[in-house]
């Protein structure tokens, strides 16, 4: 019996390479509805989303990024949004123990959701460093426009795969049961 769920679940890949193609808006809203759906502690929904497939704006943010880490190499700040297409910035509510938590279940169903409907993922945390210890910070924030008492938690790269990596070994040793 063939299940959907495990199906995407087993085929999921962390993408790095993309086609220019962008993703159609009504597709990410259907990700992000999906998004929205995962569990969450007491349904405080303690994220916020920004979506980012503007190129230009895009552009933006990375030369922002550059600008903000004059120590660190520009093509390394560029290349780590991976070329996805389209990003993701989630942020958590630093009034909510728990909304890091909720931010990670509302990506894993993004990138599950997108993987279900064709296009592929990769979740990113260079992103988060670069602009949250950039010396520009507030201003990068300040383009996404995240609610005040929110911080940059994680980024989901989404687009057209343009490669098709192999699973890496898991080590099913790691899960045990206690009796």
């Amino acid at each position: 019996m063939q299940n959907e769920v495990i199906n995407a679940i087993m085929a999921r890949r962390s993408i790095r390479q993309y086609h220019a193609t962008p993703v159609a808006r009504d597709t990410m809203m259907q990700i992000m509805t999906c998004g929205i759906n995962a569990a969450n502690g007491q349904n405080k929904q303690s994220w916020e989303v920004r979506i980012i497939d503007n190129p230009a704006k895009m552009q933006q943010i990375q030369d922002l990024m550059v600008a903000g880490n004059p120590a660190l190499q520009p093509d390394m700040l560029r290349g780590c949004m991976r070329g996805a297409p389209v990003m993701t910035f989630i942020a958590r509510d630093l009034g909510y123990d728990f909304s890091a938590y909720d931010c990670g279940l509302l990506a894993g169903n993004m990138m599950l959701a997108a993987q279900s409907l064709g296009v592929g993922s990769i979740c990113l945390g260079s992103p988060v460093r670069f602009i949250n210890d950039a010396a520009n910070s507030a201003e990068i924030l300040s383009l996404l426009g995240f609610s005040e008492n929110y911080e940059l938690c994680l980024c989901v790269g989404f687009g057209y795969a343009n490669e098709s990596p192999e699973a890496k070994p898991r080590d099913i040793n790691k899960v045990q049961f206690v009796d």
